[in-house]
């Protein structure tokens, strides 16, 4: 039997809380099937299995929006809202405001649209793997062109939000409250101090030694230096899991059931580490919230993905593109690779050139600094496709020319650039500026953070990640969605979000990197 939820003294077990209670969890678990088909799609499903999986995402993606979406849930919903009792406990009355903006949000969207969008995407997924190891644009652009106007379907069905625009009906999906137009100036303010910074360091710095970075390791080697590092940031691996994908990704099932991905290229040294870092990051996360006692209730859900992103991003580069985490980590490199090839390497000499700043052709291999322009270029891309500014056909081509313009990169094909992605064939339209966010998110939560943990550094030395992890459980994880992104990240902090600890963070590290202080 499940463990009985937490619920306030006047939720008598026949009550209406306690009957919605029953009905969120249900959908919960109904939920962590879907999770749990998505995870084998991507890890062990046979090819040949695709179409079938596209029906039963489609038919349970119908089952889980019409319950959703019923009329015994809007009755329980108004029910409870309209008692004084659980309005008067502010955890509950968080948990109800977020339930009745999420159901009124599900009745806008038809079950036939919903069910259109499972399966496409699902069948979407497998043709952009096809496409993107062919580096065939050409062959998935039919499928990305379906998304697109499903995407449209949905933002008309949710209506745009007074004196937004098409674009924040589906931002709103992944970082509430969220607009455009914010994004716009956020991102512009970001771009101006990036841009200068990124020119400074190329053509007055020194560049930072990264040959290094190309010594060979055996995948069985760096799978187990992963799992040493994940184990020992936190992971519970009892609850967990780590496998191999095609695009790294963590799914959160449930309580018990994260699991993580990575990839792995044995040319190069550290090619999973940082990968392995990021997801982790949401992985602790997942396992951070409160599920054993809220599963399906919002106060066990991620606060928004930029704030989801802003784990992952702390983890993956605040503290393992740090020199403390280095002087920790190196020794442990050298002890799972043995004698040779990484003898000779110093902590200085990795920690420099794992911030070394270049702009690269692939997301999730670029630095701190131009990473953030990735971001940019795709948030502008998907918009004007929503909009109808730019068709699926010319994509490949404006893509191009903003790599050129943006980071001074050629695209030598399409696997390299517009296909390198998973996001557009999950019809995830919206989801690329959590990314940036989370950036943002994790400098001013990490200002925070060190004020109250003044030996972190010393932590990190000693690959001791308790300090941090604990603090970001009492400060973040253990909230759920109580509090909304910029509420959650102005509690944490003390001020609202803002661009400035980024940058601020980003040169005092990039510039000493690259000999300019």
């Amino acid at each position: 039997m499940p463990e009985q939820t937490e619920m306030p003294d006047a939720a008598q077990p026949d009550s209406p809380y306690a009957q919605l209670l029953a009905e969120l969890r249900e959908l919960a678990v109904l939920n962590s099937i879907n999770s749990t088909l998505g995870w084998d799609q991507e890890v062990v499903m046979p090819p040949a299995a695709a179409a079938l999986r596209g029906e039963q995402a489609a038919v349970l993606s119908t089952l889980i929006h019409d319950r959703r979406t019923s009329t015994r849930m809007g009755d329980l919903i108004a029910a409870c809202k309209a008692d004084a009792e659980l309005k008067a406990d502010p955890e509950t009355d968080a948990n109800l405001r977020r339930l009745r903006r999420d159901y009124d949000r599900a009745v806008r969207q038809p079950t036939e649209l919903v069910r259109e969008i499972a399966e496409v995407s699902t069948l979407a997924m497998h043709h952009w793997k096809d496409a993107r190891e062919a580096g065939d644009f050409g062959a998935f652009a039919p499928w990305l062109e379906q998304l697109v106007k499903l995407n449209r379907d949905t933002a008309d069905a949710l209506g745009v939000p007074e004196g937004g625009e098409v674009y924040d009906a589906l931002l709103e999906n992944f970082e509430p409250g969220m607009r455009a137009a914010e994004l716009d100036r956020v991102f512009g303010e970001l771009r101006g101090g990036l841009v200068p910074l990124i020119r400074e360091l190329r053509e007055n710095g020194s560049r930072p030694d990264t040959e290094w970075m190309r010594i060979p390791l055996a995948t069985e080697v760096q799978v187990a230096f992963n799992r040493s590092v994940v184990e020992r940031m936190g992971f519970d691996f009892g609850a967990g899991r780590l496998d191999v994908s095609t695009h790294p990704f963590c799914e959160g099932a449930g309580p018990g059931d994260t699991r993580l991905t990575t990839r792995y290229e044995e040319t190069e040294l550290l090619s999973a580490l940082h990968s392995t870092m990021h997801e982790t990051g949401h992985g602790l996360y997942e396992q951070g919230l409160p599920k054993d006692r809220r599963f399906g209730q919002p106060l066990a859900e991620a606060a928004s993905m930029g704030i989801h992103e802003s784990q992952s991003r702390m983890w993956e580069n605040f503290v393992g593109r740090s020199r403390p985490f280095w002087e920790w980590a190196l020794p442990e490199l050298k002890r799972h690779v043995g004698d040779g090839a990484v003898s000779g390497l110093d902590v200085d000499t990795v920690f420099r050139g794992l911030n070394v700043v270049e702009p690269d052709l692939i997301r999730i291999e670029s630095d701190e600094a131009t990473y953030n322009l990735h971001i940019m270029l795709r948030f502008d891309l998907e918009r004007a496709m929503l909009r109808g500014d730019l068709s699926v056909a010319d994509l490949p081509g404006v893509w191009n020319e903003r790599m050129k313009s943006d980071l001074g990169l050629d695209v030598p094909s399409a696997r390299e650039g517009v296909l390198q992605d998973i996001h557009w064939s999950m019809g995830a339209i919206g989801y690329f500026p959590t990314y940036t966010l989370g950036n943002l998110y994790a400098a001013q939560l990490w200002d925070a953070l060190r004020v109250d943990l003044p030996d972190l550094d010393d932590q990190l030395r000693r690959g001791e990640f308790g300090g941090l992890l604990g603090w970001l459980r009492s400060h973040v994880h253990v909230h759920g969605r109580r509090y909304t992104a910029p509420e959650l990240c102005e509690r944490a902090t003390g001020r609202p979000l803002s661009h400035e600890p980024l940058l601020r963070y980003l040169e005092g590290k990039l510039r000493p990197v690259y000999g300019l202080v």
